[in-house]
């Protein structure tokens, strides 16, 4: 036997594994992405989604939603935990043994007011799934459909974390200090994206979304009539020079290169034209790509307006509101797990379809669970042109096209499936 055909048995060996792997990827998404768009399991995701949507429930008060779950868990002959985090939920589909691995969606609500006239529209006034967790949620209970036909072909454990409270008040740092995640190897999540067109999705290796958190500030001096301001310690010249000062930690501290914002979002003050106020209450957000960089802003804003209190007479606290609404560390995409979903999602939606985004000065408390395991954070698209639409999140008027409910069914559950069957001899 030659050395040459040596060398091109060992080559065929090596690459037919690759083909093989490949080939029962695509015929495992395809089969799941078809199953979830059968019309009646169609049908079901859409009356889920409904039912999520018009009773909106804002942060830690999400009861109902959380019932409406459980109802469709008990159903499905899902165990669960619950209550975690006050509201929250975390399933369970497979084996139990290891590895773990967990799917994510968020289901709290906007305290903004539904402007879309439909026939589902929101019936709690004030109250919004105006960032689409209605869709999260739709989509990962669609997936533990899928995954609960497949149980016992699972070569681990999927975990379904149903989180409250992603909207500024950490849900998921309050899920993780409740316990139960220390065996999860990894952790997936979606979000959607408006300005995405349905059956796209897209992300990126390592930092995605920033850091980012929020700070009031008072600045107190001596009030007094407008006509004797020799008499006063004037808190708004003190405030304004606060502002300008704080907006130089970007143009002249921060390398050009590197991504940092600090927006100051009010100011409260006094009503009376000819009175100068005794105190002025301001505040806004910082953020940053890096944690090290976050506390860098923290620390500077905090000197900057001590310091221009001092200047002009006047003494200032300052709150990061840390207990209230904690600070979001960056979400970070684990490179491997990210190459595992962007391979998965190129089998389910065609490579075309799945794209390097840029990052993103937003924030999620997805980042949370980045900081303490591999996880992968993408955006999965929901605008279709032929229906009337604001592509943006936050917006009374966001609509959502339906049609990305069973895709990103199929995407959780393919992504979990596929990360076990590939985990699970690593295991043995």
């Amino acid at each position: 036997m030659s050395y040459l055909y040596l060398v091109v048995i060992i080559w065929a060996a090596m690459v037919t594994p690759t083909r093989t792997e490949s080939e029962q990827l695509s015929s495992l998404t395809q089969e799941l992405l078809n199953s979830a768009r059968e019309p009646q399991f169609f049908e079901w995701l859409k009356r889920v989604r409904r039912r999520v949507h018009e009773y909106p429930e804002l942060a830690f008060e999400e009861f109902n939603t959380s019932e409406l779950i459980r109802s469709e868990l008990d159903s499905l002959g899902i165990e669960y935990r619950w209550p975690v985090a006050k509201t929250g939920i975390v399933a369970s589909v497979g084996s139990g043994v290891e590895p773990w691995f967990g799917l994510r969606a968020d289901m709290d609500a906007l305290p903004i007011q539904e402007l879309v006239e439909w026939e589902h529209k929101s019936k709690h006034k004030g109250k919004m799934h105006a960032c689409g967790h209605d869709v999260h949620t739709t989509m990962l209970l669609g997936a533990a459909k899928l995954l609960q036909y497949r149980r016992h072909k699972l070569k681990g454990t999927v975990k379904l974390v149903f989180q409250p409270a992603e909207e500024g008040y950490g849900g998921a740092y309050h899920m993780l200090k409740e316990g139960g995640f220390h065996k999860f190897q990894g952790i997936f999540g979606l979000h959607i994206s408006p300005a995405m067109p349905t059956g796209e999705i897209g992300s990126r290796p390592g930092p995605i979304l920033a850091a980012a958190g929020r700070f009031i500030a008072i600045i107190k001096g001596k009030g007094g009539h407008a006509a004797l301001p020799q008499h006063t310690r004037d808190p708004v010249v003190a405030v304004s020079s606060a502002i300008l000062a704080l907006q130089q930690i970007i143009s002249r501290e921060t390398d050009p290169l590197v991504a940092r914002v600090i927006s100051l979002g009010f100011i409260e003050t006094g009503q009376a034209l000819n009175v100068i106020p005794e105190t002025v209450r301001f505040g806004g957000t910082l953020r940053s790509m890096t944690t090290e960089g976050f506390i860098y802003l923290q620390q500077r804003i905090k000197e900057i307006i001590e310091t221009q209190a001092v200047v002009h007479r006047c003494s200032a606290t300052i709150d990061f509101m840390e207990e209230k609404m904690r600070p979001y560390p960056a979400v970070v995409n684990d490179e491997v797990l990210y190459e595992h979903v962007k391979r998965v999602g190129e089998s389910l939606l065609g490579e075309p379809n799945v794209h390097l985004v840029p990052m993103a000065m937003g924030a999620e408390d997805f980042s949370f669970y980045s900081e303490k395991m591999a996880a992968a954070f993408f955006s999965i698209g929901t605008k279709n042109e032929t229906i009337e639409a604001v592509n943006r999140l936050h917006s009374p008027y966001l609509v959502i096209d339906e049609d990305v409910l069973p895709i990103g069914a199929a995407l959780h559950a393919a992504v979990a499936i596929s990360y076990l069957d590939n985990n699970a001899v690593e295991t043995q």
